[in-house]
């Protein structure tokens, strides 16, 4: 089961206003699994970034002159993520941006329905919390020391750790399971150890018993 989380820097809040998206930083899991593919780029939002976004996520306009156009990575984007269902922290906004970039372009749109929303999730679980990715990284003890700004890639990889707590945590059955096959392998390994050969010398008093028993053979097999 491949996976995709998902973040995005803006220049504001609204695409209907005219902002843009500026950052966006993607992780590939497999089966809950991060792989260590990753897609991340800062764009140029061919705008200017308002103070009250750099403030945020600490990107200004100086910052991304000289960067690819979203148009230019567009292709590499829907190619990272193809099918992929999106884990994404508060998807309706960051899908709401990276829509308003592909219709821009006049490339398909992403369905909601592609979206795991892990504030929805948040929400259900753990009902009247705090559902940042801050509050979530302070619950599940994810160290987030790092993240004195917002950024696109940072907060897909602490995502990818609270995603994976949301969903019930690393397994124990996993462990378990390594830990009962290594026994198990230990056990095997231990059980095709040779024993040391028994020693099979006969004493004199074996072989002088085992003659008289000879002799109270009549007309033995080998003798005929």
């Amino acid at each position: 089961m491949r996976e995709i989380v998902l973040d995005t820097e803006t220049t504001g809040l609204d695409p209907n206003a005219g902002h843009r998206v500026i950052e966006i930083g993607c992780i590939e899991m497999v089966n809950h699994i991060a792989t260590g593919r990753t897609f991340h780029e800062y764009l140029d939002p061919e705008r200017d970034v308002p103070d009250e976004a750099a403030q945020v996520h600490g990107i200004t306009t100086d910052m991304l002159k000289g960067k690819p156009l979203f148009a230019d990575k567009a292709d590499a984007f829907v190619a990272f993520v193809g099918d992929a269902k999106l884990v994404i922290h508060n998807a309706s906004f960051d899908l709401g941006f990276l829509n308003a970039e592909l219709a821009r372009l006049d490339r398909p749109t992403i369905p909601a329905s592609r979206a795991v929303d892990t504030v929805q999730m948040a929400r259900r679980k753990f009902p009247g919390a705090p559902a940042s990715l801050d509050a979530l990284c302070k619950r599940f003890n994810i160290d987030n020391s790092a993240r004195t700004k917002h950024g696109a890639l940072l907060d897909a990889e602490l995502l990818a750790d609270v995603y994976i707590e949301l969903i019930g945590g690393r397994q124990p059955g996993l462990s378990l399971a390594a830990d009962r096959t290594q026994q198990a392998t230990s056990v095997a390994s231990e059980a095709r150890v040779a024993r040391p050969p028994r020693p099979h010398a006969e004493s004199a008093e074996e072989r002088a018993a085992h003659a008289q028993f000879l002799k109270r053979l009549k007309d033995p097999i080998w003798l005929q």
